[in-house]
């Protein structure tokens, strides 16, 4: 991130650790807590949850900006990174995805690029993307948008025993729902747009 500090794995850390893990903070002097984005409490050791950081390597507040720091900021200065990542035991970090990217079910936090990182590995799988979909119950769901390849053809119910069985995931992470594209709608500058994957799905709904 341009606001924070830089994370490194260091030269004695194990394999395992440089190869999995993005790292530490650079400097001594630099804080990072993760916490739970809506409470604002530190997670568990282990669970997922939003970067925070504060030190010297990190902003003290946009220029000109007073409400978006009110939003960017806590109360005591650390810089709300919007990173969702989890603690190793090594004391590194692993990002898992981005806030905003993230599926809220009935509480349980899905991180939408860790499904997508599972589904690509499908071999009828070309390309796909993960959104959150409205439900009457838990708030919302998972949806997948897929773009098969030549010639495949999908379930959800394929997907989901594929997930299960060889990717070993969670069965609260399963999407619950697949629609299939031809393509995955982009931006200008050429990012998959989920905004527009997720009108696509309360259309979809709404039609129903």
């Amino acid at each position: 991130m341009a606001e924070g500090p830089l994370y490194w794995t260091r030269l004695e850390d194990p394999d395992e650790v440089r190869l999995h893990t993005q790292g530490r903070p650079q400097s001594p002097g630099d804080e990072f807590r993760i916490v739970d984005p809506e409470s604002g409490k530190e997670v568990a050791p282990g669970e997922v949850g939003e970067l925070w950081c504060r030190g010297p390597h990190t902003i003290r507040g946009y220029y000109r900006a007073d409400e978006h720091n009110a939003r960017a900021f806590s109360p005591d200065g650390f810089y709300k990174s919007g990173d969702l990542v989890r603690l190793h035991p090594s004391g590194n970090i692993v990002v898992e995805g981005r806030n905003k990217d993230c599926i809220n079910r009935g509480g349980e936090k899905i991180s939408a690029e860790e499904i997508e990182n599972h589904l690509i590995a499908h071999g009828s799988v070309l390309n796909c993307a993960v959104v959150a979909m409205p439900d009457a119950i838990f708030g919302e769901k998972c949806c997948a948008f897929v773009v098969p390849a030549p010639g495949a053809s999908l379930t959800l119910e394929g997907l989901c025993e594929f997930l299960i069985k060889e990717r070993k995931i969670a069965r609260f992470k399963l999407p619950e729902r697949l629609e299939t594209l031809d393509a995955l709608p982009l931006t200008n500058v050429g990012k998959v747009n989920k905004k527009a994957l997720r009108e696509i799905i309360v259309q979809l709904q709404q039609a129903a």
